[in-house]
């Protein structure tokens, strides 16, 4: 196995006996919090590039339980970020990925199937939800492990946004994560694996919480599809319990005629993006 240039493979694998015992007891569900992870010229050139606000190439996810932007092509971005993707996604990466969280056969997806550049600006939420099963295209991948880099250059407590990780029956959050810069999640993806970042952002009006989003996959001869399972809090009332689920619905009516019809994401980004101009929330 090589090192690799702009992710410090060589220290991450060096005790990844050891994290792979803290990933496999982690509550509430498999997972570890890496700092660190590219090297510092790397990690300053990809907070340099990453696409400003407005970036034309920017796609809207603007609904009740989630408010953020995409970019799932890697074509359009700078050759610092797509260069890092690559090597999250090269066969040395899988294969540590592999022995940290145990799980065989990783197939890594460069055609980012929900996955690629994020961004939440002020006011933003990300509901907590358990992700879709099983790829769009590639319907025998089922979805395992997702990694998370955050590339902010700085982000402050004050400024929330910090990942929430629930327990199975929604009862409590057990570990929250900071979106620090340089700093890496990874966890296993289930039918119950709960995350997310409910409550609107309060970072100053510019900045944006910032990161990019890895996952991977096993072929399986018949993986269980499901849409993305948002879900409500204990303390959340009976009308935004209510939203949430009627969401969720029409989510899944989504997702189920993505797969049949072929209804392209940037379709859908369009009539979200003039639904939410009407409600007078765009960016």
């Amino acid at each position: 196995m090589t090192d690799l240039e702009l992710v410090d493979l060589a220290r991450l694998r060096s005790d990844v006996d050891v994290a792979a015992k803290e990933y496999a007891a982690a509550a509430p569900f498999p997972h570890l919090v890496v700092d660190d992870v590219l090297r510092p010229e790397a990690f300053g050139a990809v907070v340099r590039d990453f696409p400003g606000i407005d970036d034309e190439f920017w796609k809207g996810y603007l609904h009740v339980n989630e408010t953020k932007y995409c970019n799932v092509h890697p074509d359009t971005w700078a050759d610092s970020l797509r260069e890092v993707a690559r090597e999250l996604t090269s066969s040395d990466f899988v294969t540590y990925l592999e022995e940290l969280t145990g799980i065989q056969g990783l197939i890594p997806d460069w055609s980012m199937d929900g996955g690629g550049l994020h961004q939440t600006l002020r006011g933003g939420h990300l509901n907590i939800h358990a992700d879709f099963t099983t790829h769009h295209v590639h319907e025998n991948w089922a979805r395992r492990v997702n990694i998370l880099l955050y590339l902010n250059d700085e982000w402050h407590d004050e400024w929330g946004g910090q990942l929430e990780l629930w327990d199975k029956d929604m009862k409590a959050c057990h570990d929250r994560v900071t979106p620090r810069g340089n700093r890496m999640l990874v966890f296993t993806t289930s039918f119950d694996s709960f995350h997310g970042h409910p409550d609107g952002l309060t970072c100053p009006l510019g900045e944006a919480r910032r990161s990019m989003a890895l996952y991977y996959f096993t072929e399986e001869q018949a993986p269980v599809r499901r849409a993305t399972n948002y879900r409500a809090r204990p303390e959340e009332g009976t009308g935004r319990r209510a939203a949430i689920a009627a969401d969720r619905v029409l989510l899944d009516v989504y997702d189920r005629l993505k797969r049949r019809l072929g209804i392209t994401d940037e379709a859908a980004h369009r009539v979200l993006h003039r639904l939410n101009r009407l409600r007078g929330r765009d960016r």
